[in-house]
């Protein structure tokens, strides 16, 4: 396995961030990559960073995270994951997100060696398959592309294995 160096990982993330939003149809859309060293001023958390647009994997309607927007998805993962016991903070998922799809529910990695294997990473938080079945958190839907399901499932495994959604700051 190749090592992929910072630069080159967040140049092939704006690429996929840029088709995905071609391929979805959104007409205008602004996106926000940025290096770990400017983590600390992200947006507002009240700022809507990604609408779903139309014909993607994910319709606002009839998703757990029915407020159509990231910010909507990630405060109710945050309500469900309280519930259940499962650590996190909005700022550590908003992170880790953004850096992983740049907000896009439908974003889907189809190069890596899961990928290569028959198992792409998907959703806002690019969790595979057998990830998200053995991390699915109850009360969400059974959806790796769910916005809210993929939030609760990533942030379920990453409390297991580094102890918080917090903690992880690299692909994990």
């Amino acid at each position: 396995m190749t090592a992929i160096t910072g630069t080159r990982r967040l140049a092939r993330l704006r690429a996929i961030a840029l088709t995905g939003l071609a391929t979805t149809g959104v007409a205008a859309a602004a996106i926000v990559v940025m290096p770990a060293s400017a983590q600390a001023a992200e947006a507002p958390r009240t700022t809507a960073v990604h609408q779903v647009a139309q014909g993607s994997h994910t319709d606002p309607k009839t998703t757990t995270g029915s407020a159509g927007n990231l910010d909507g998805w990630i405060n109710q993962a945050l309500q469900i994951m309280k519930s259940k016991g499962i650590p996190g903070s909005y700022d550590g998922l908003k992170r880790n997100i953004m850096r992983e799809s740049g907000g896009n529910p439908a974003a889907q990695n189809n190069w890596d060696v899961n990928a290569k294997q028959g198992t792409p990473s998907k959703g806002l938080l690019q969790v595979i398959d057998p990830t998200f079945n053995a991390y699915h958190v109850d009360g969400t839907a059974h959806s790796v592309t769910d916005p809210v399901a993929n939030i609760t499932a990533a942030a379920n495994y990453a409390a297991h294995r580094y102890g918080s959604i917090d903690n992880v700051n690299s692909a994990y």
